[in-house]
């Protein structure tokens, strides 16, 4: 948890909400997390209301954290 910023655990999830001045901002942001899910191959589930993005990644085919869910958080904080 020491590598990512802003991160929670939340069961077995690393969940950060994001805010924004608008739902294009919001949009934006989440497009942007989405290519970085594809390069990654692994995907965060996420809800967008209107200026907030909530992002919460784990490995379902581990049910848990996996070295991949710290490498995209990392990779996702550097938006």
């Amino acid at each position: 948890m020491d590598t990512i910023d802003g991160w929670s655990l939340e069961e077995n999830s690393l969940v950060k909400i994001f805010n924004f001045a608008n739902f294009k901002e919001s949009l934006d942001f989440f497009n942007k997390v989405g290519e970085i899910a594809e390069k990654h191959y692994h995907h965060p589930e996420a809800m967008i209301s209107y200026n907030v993005v909530r992002l919460s990644l784990s490995t379902h085919s581990e049910k848990g954290l996996t070295k991949k869910d710290f490498e995209v958080a990392r990779d996702i904080d550097k938006l």
